[in-house]
């Protein structure tokens, strides 16, 4: 954990009416959202309209600009004096998972506005500010995340327009983008609808959706990296359904044990990786049998599964799939069963600016602000724009119980604190990322 240093100047805190705005914000995200468990989103539906428009009708209110590009996402601008100059961006989403917290995504969106809000009063500057709250972050809804920011560099792929939504097969992606708004026709193209060279850098504020900081006790976390995740989402173990009692054991081609055998080897070479120092995370998702045709006195014969597994490195998660293709053709060898897992979904991995990370830490240093540098878990919009070439930083907030949960806890004023920070870097980090 990095201290705060004695004898420097303090960082710049939020105004508390400005405190007191997003607390409304946030109070009015969690009514009209609230589902009887937790806060549903859905991505490209009404409620992220609804909450987008909510967020535009503040920016108004204070004389911000704002407008709505083809793929649905939306852009708050506060011009600067020279419009030649690459703006300063940040911004996130406003999409939940199904019965989720109050705060992923939000609390970006909400920041952002506050830094823009924040930057108003001081005055004009020469380089414009811009907030982007993007469509689609979550992958729960179509089995695709990013699908906003992806948009926005020409990195939408028109086949996922016919994704089915996950939780109503019969909806499309394609029919709620139009539902929403969106021009579909436009995405397909995937002409880009933001030059990556027309900002300086991007700035993505975000409650830490995993234990560290809670568990290291600080406020505010500076994201070095984060991990990119190859997904199989319809891999399957197939053998040959029998009699659980007439069958023995050597002319048996049981799928549950040749799919239990997977995951167990594979828990065992992640276990090695680690104590090597390699970056990785590995879980097996679903794990079931067809609950119309599993019985206590039956050898299953087939078994679906998933198979996800993150690093910041893609040289780790290429590696890891090798691994995972050879151990499943030793596997179907040894039970006479076939491991299918088809082609991986994957999403690299992206490294936060090293300058911006630099300056974060400045700051915090300067703010007398208890922070930790750790990597990120889970994804984020703040990928997308690293990999299209936008040096990018990520703030981290405290916050408790986790994520995609109707439990997140983030106090308000460890929101502030990164608040604070991310406005620090993005009116601060262009200089940083230009020396």
């Amino acid at each position: 954990m990095d201290l705060p240093q004695p004898g420097q100047a303090p960082l710049p805190r939020i105004a508390p009416d400005l405190a007191a705005l997003a607390a409304r914000l946030f109070a009015a995200l969690r009514e009209a959202d609230h589902d009887g468990v937790g806060i549903t989103r859905e991505t490209y539906g009404a409620a992220e309209t609804a909450a987008m428009r909510r967020i535009e009708a503040v920016a108004r209110d204070h004389q911000l600009q704002t407008a709505w590009d083809a793929a649905g996402n939306l852009r708050i601008t506060l011009p600067g004096t020279d419009p030649a100059l690459p703006a300063a961006a940040c911004g996130s989403h406003l999409d939940s998972v199904p019965q989720g917290g109050n705060f992923d995504g939000a609390a970006g969106v909400i920041a952002g506005l506050l830094a823009l809000l924040g930057a108003q009063r001081l005055g004009p500057g020469p380089r414009s500010l811009l907030l982007l709250v993007m469509r689609g972050e979550e992958s729960a809804w179509y089995g695709r995340p990013y699908l906003g920011s992806s948009a926005l560099f020409g990195a939408f792929d028109p086949a996922w327009l016919d994704l089915p939504c996950l939780q109503d097969p019969s909806r499309t992606l394609r029919q709620a983008m139009a539902g929403q708004g969106a021009d579909v026709a436009a995405i397909a193209t995937r002409t880009p609808l933001l030059d990556p060279a027309s900002l300086s850098h991007f700035v993505e504020l975000h409650i830490e959706q995993g234990p560290v900081m809670v568990a290291r006790g600080v406020p505010v976390g500076l994201v070095s990296g984060i991990r990119g995740n190859h997904r199989h989402p319809a891999a399957r173990c197939l053998g040959e359904a029998a009699h659980s009692g007439a069958v023995p054991r050597w002319l048996r081609r049981d799928a549950v044990l040749g799919a239990a055998d997977l995951a167990m080897r594979l828990d065992a070479s992640w276990r090695t990786l680690l104590e090597r120092g390699e970056d990785l995370v590995m879980t097996f998702g679903i794990f079931t049998t067809d609950p119309r045709e599993h019985a206590m006195t039956r050898v299953p014969g087939e078994v679906r599964f998933t198979l996800e597994y993150r690093s910041e490195s893609e040289a780790t998660l290429d590696d890891f799939l090798g691994l995972a293709q050879a151990e499943a053709a030793e596997i179907a060898r040894e039970r006479r069963v076939r491991i299918e897992l088809g082609a991986p979904v994957r999403t690299p991995p992206a490294v936060m600016d090293s300058r911006l990370l630099a300056l974060a830490q400045r700051l915090c240093h300067a703010g007398r602000m208890p922070h930790e540098v750790l990597a990120s878990g889970a994804g984020h919009d703040a990928a997308i724009f690293a990999n299209a070439g936008v040096p990018s930083a990520m703030v981290f907030v405290r916050n408790e119980h986790g994520s995609h949960n109707p439990h997140e806890a983030m106090e308000m004023a460890d929101f502030l604190e990164g608040a604070a920070v991310l406005q620090a870097l993005l009116l601060q980090g262009a200089g940083a990322v230009q020396r």
